[in-house]
């Protein structure tokens, strides 16, 4: 069975700013306002803490229709029809877990997983805190979000000037990405944020934004989840993370 080779960047051990202060937050809606997101849904990112993480790999770029369809033959999956170089979308939390266990078999790699919402955070932010993983000002054409108007998916790796501090790509837009967090507030999170999102038809948290969404979803610190049960129609999707290259997962997850 052929496979495709995983795009690694290694993500150095470092610190990342995760979250976002809790007086900061006001500002934040109100900069978002034309949203129309409510200042409620930004309290979950506070407040901020320095947060340090071991070294680890992230795929530059989300699991492609062409890499998910040969887990879906292999499994006997509906294998999609979008273009083999788009991100697959409409992924279940299972599905793109049972997608890392198998990839990591096959491939010999078995730290393969799904990332932690820090280890996504870092990736994303680097050392500097930055609003979005190309700095800290928004611009259209770096991402496929709404305000490009392209209305689906786009192939992956379209946006190289929208790149992270470490080289990955649509980090923003294009897919929604799960993580491995199940939601939960942050230690002394404001008063209000809900322990549960039950609302949700998952609670593992994604990251990064759709193309369906708008460019407060892009933003580093933004947490989110899946809160509909197409996932296809919102345009969720998934990234592969591993331990650095030349560590074991075993001794990964004992350090992290």
């Amino acid at each position: 069975m052929r496979i495709e080779a995983v795009d690694w960047v290694e993500i150095p051990a470092g610190v990342v700013r995760r979250g976002t202060p809790a007086d900061d937050i006001p500002l934040v809606a109100e900069r978002y306002a034309d949203t129309g997101v409510p200042v409620e849904w930004y309290l979950k990112e506070a407040p901020s803490t320095e947060i340090r993480l071991p070294a680890f790999r992230l795929a530059r770029t989300p699991v492609t229709v062409g890499q998910w369809s040969v887990f879906a033959a292999a499994t006997g999956r509906p294998v999609p029809t979008a273009p083999h170089d788009h991100p697959v979308t409409g992924v279940s939390w299972e599905a793109a877990s049972a997608y890392c266990r198998w990839l990591g078999e096959l491939s010999g790699d078995p730290g393969i997983r799904l990332p932690t919402e820090d280890e996504w955070e870092r990736a994303a932010r680097g050392d500097d805190g930055r609003e979005f993983p190309w700095g800290d000002e928004y611009r259209t054409g770096l991402a496929n979000l709404v305000d490009l108007g392209v209305g689906t998916t786009t192939p992956v790796g379209s946006f190289p000037d929208g790149a992270g501090p470490f080289g990955v790509l649509d980090m923003a837009g294009n897919v929604d990405e799960w993580t491995s967090t199940l939601y939960a507030p942050y230690p002394g999170a404001p008063a209000g944020v809900p322990l549960v999102e039950d609302w949700a038809f998952d609670p593992h948290i994604t990251r990064g934004g759709a193309f369906r969404h708008d460019r407060d979803l892009a933003r580093c610190a933004r947490r989110h989840s899946a809160y509909e049960e197409d996932l296809a129609a919102i345009g969720v999707g998934l990234r592969l993370a591993a331990p650095a290259a030349g560590t074991s997962s075993a001794s990964a997850s004992a350090s992290a």
